[in-house]
């Protein structure tokens, strides 16, 4: 069976890069309906495959099949593959194809990645007007507990990481390079830094930390890193992650605190420069 998702579009003519260049209003509404669709065709293509019988290990269809059946373009069939890699759904082999992995544990015995590709609820009613939890977080708020949390919590993932959680981060890492959009660079950012805290193997921190991912979901927080984005701030961006890792790596814990403190001051002063009356203060 088909099943139209986006009907209507079109291949991109111009490269990404210069597609996060695009008209800051438009490009902001068109990235949100992007990413939704992206997640919707991301379930399609899992629900197809638990139908099909096929588990962990088994190749899914070329992308050119998937295109076909699921009644898309190509490029929007990357874009979804791309967000089930980020989370750990999939791996793609070059040479070989497209296999499922083991469904994502969670715990804290291992690397949480989400178990379905919703958006995360933030804790608390739903607020009036029927919008989703997180939609309304300011971003300056965002930002400060962000603060608070994530660069103290270095020093437990640096007394507790595993290889096989600093494995995951450098698989985040080299998704992060790969990106060809806005859209799979996000995917990749919050995946990194989701394992990263999870890395901690406090279930209570894995969860708090799911509450900011809910608020980073968030059309408001979207829309203003959307307008800030550049391959400029994308290759500084991927800098601080590397020095973040690569302290992990070394189980410098003063040196992992002080990179993730850098890293969000940065996106502080990105998000300050594209709109000011945001108030993302950060000193």
């Amino acid at each position: 069976m088909r099943t139209a998702v986006g009907a209507g579009e079109t291949e991109p003519s111009r490269p990404a890069d210069l597609a996060w260049q695009a008209t800051p209003a438009l490009s902001s509404r068109a990235g949100t309906m992007h990413a939704e669709r992206g997640l919707r065709l991301a379930e399609l293509i899992l629900s197809g495959a638990r139908q099909a019988g096929q588990g962990p290990g088994s190749r899914l269809p070329t992308e050119r099949q998937l295109a076909a059946d699921l009644g898309v373009t190509r490029s929007s069939v990357r874009h979804a593959l791309a967000m089930l890699e980020a989370q750990g759904r999939i791996s793609r082999e070059v040479g070989r194809g497209t296999f499922l992995r083991d469904a994502p544990r969670t715990g804290a015995d291992a690397v949480p990645a989400a178990d379905s590709l919703a958006v995360p609820a933030a804790a608390g009613p739903a607020p009036a007007g029927g919008q989703a939890p997180g939609a309304d977080f300011a971003p300056a708020d965002v930002m400060t507990v962000r603060r608070l949390l994530e660069p103290p919590s270095m020093s437990l993932v640096v007394a507790w990481a595993t290889a096989a959680d600093l494995d995951e981060m450098d698989r985040c890492l080299a998704g992060g390079d790969r990106a060809a959009s806005y859209e799979e660079f996000e995917s990749w950012d919050l995946a990194l830094h989701r394992c990263i805290m999870a890395a901690s193997h406090s279930p209570l921190l894995a969860a708090l930390y799911q509450a900011i991912e809910a608020a980073r979901h968030g059309q408001v927080w979207g829309d203003l890193k959307r307008r800030s984005a550049s391959p400029e701030h994308r290759e500084q961006y991927q800098g601080d992650h590397r020095t973040i890792v690569a302290a992990l790596r070394a189980r410098d814990s003063a040196r992992a605190v002080e990179a993730m403190r850098l890293h969000l001051a940065r996106v502080s002063d990105h998000l300050n420069a594209t709109d000011p009356a945001a108030g993302v203060i950060w000193r």
